[in-house]
């Protein structure tokens, strides 16, 4: 079965004194490209978070988001209360010398340069921990839904691959019929040549042979049919990475096709071949969002 590269999943948890919400999507890409928003507080682990979810996902494009929400009771900021006495102590000088008024002192304080700042906290190895399982779920969550995507995914190509032989084996009422309007055409063309010139009749027989030959598709459809098998045994085969082997195949049944229709000379092949080439370009449509 394939896997869709199309998911999302989320998860959101207590770690510490944060509410942390965790949310990763993964689009269509043609190799591993992540994209990370997180909190100052967790740069630190983003090369191992970024080795993470790439063991975990493999493959397309993934958006990975931490948001970190601190509890009430945590303490966002902190005030320097001995900077802050300094500072009061400066400028009660400096008004007392000048006789300024010292209304909004505090307001005036709490302005002042390192008075107030951010808590620069540093996430422990054990909230770490905490997250790297959570991220680990988050991505079982994605691998979950890109499998239910993939289900679908699998149902439409197997319906593309298998109108394909359908349509292969149409061809076969109009072959024999084909070839041997081939052949009467080549025949009376060569008659008619043969009566107005010294002709080698041996060399004659030799070039309709020739022809004949070079219009057969019996080996395309061969070829073709043995692509399609080959198709389907990749398809159900074990893991989930196949869709670039897969798209290999059907460059291959694309080749078949191309040969037959530019081969058959045949206004009921050419039809059929038509049809196999729209039900090859769906099923690369689809393929471009497998794993």
């Amino acid at each position: 079965m394939l896997y869709s590269m199309t998911g999302f999943g989320r998860t959101e948890f207590n770690v510490s004194d944060f509410i942390c919400s965790l949310e990763i999507r993964s689009l269509n890409g043609k190799q591993f490209e992540i994209n990370t928003k997180i909190p100052p507080i967790l740069k630190l682990y983003e090369i191992e978070l970024r080795n993470k979810i790439q063991q975990l996902l493999t493959r397309g494009s993934i958006d990975c988001t931490i948001f970190l929400k601190q509890h009430g009771i945590s303490k966002p900021v902190t005030v320097n209360v001995d900077l802050a006495k300094y500072y009061h102590e400066a400028m009660t000088q400096i008004a007392d010398e000048l006789n300024l008024e010292k209304k909004d002192m505090l307001s005036t304080l709490m302005r002042m340069p390192e008075i107030v700042s951010a808590v620069n906290d540093t996430l422990s190895e054990a909230d770490w921990a905490i997250i790297s399982e959570k991220i680990e779920e988050t991505c079982a969550i994605l691998n979950n839904h890109r499998a239910q995507e993939g289900i679908m995914l699998t149902k439409h190509i197997s319906t593309n691959i298998e109108k394909i032989k359908s349509f292969c084996l149409q061809v076969d009422p109009h072959e024999k019929n084909r070839t041997e309007r081939v052949r009467e055409k080549l025949t009376s063309a060569i008659s008619e040549f043969s009566q107005t010139s010294n002709a080698d009749q041996n060399r004659l027989e030799q070039e309709i042979i020739y022809y004949i030959e070079k219009f057969d598709i019996t080996e395309e459809k061969n070829r073709l049919s043995h692509h399609c098998d080959y198709f389907f045994e990749l398809l159900n085969e074990e893991g989930n990475t196949k869709g670039k082997k897969l798209g290999f195949v059907l460059q291959e049944i694309g080749r078949e096709i191309n040969t037959m229709g530019s081969k058959a000379n045949d206004v009921e092949i050419q039809k059929l071949v038509v049809m196999m080439k729209d039900e090859l370009e769906q099923s690369k449509e689809q393929l471009l969002n497998a794993l």
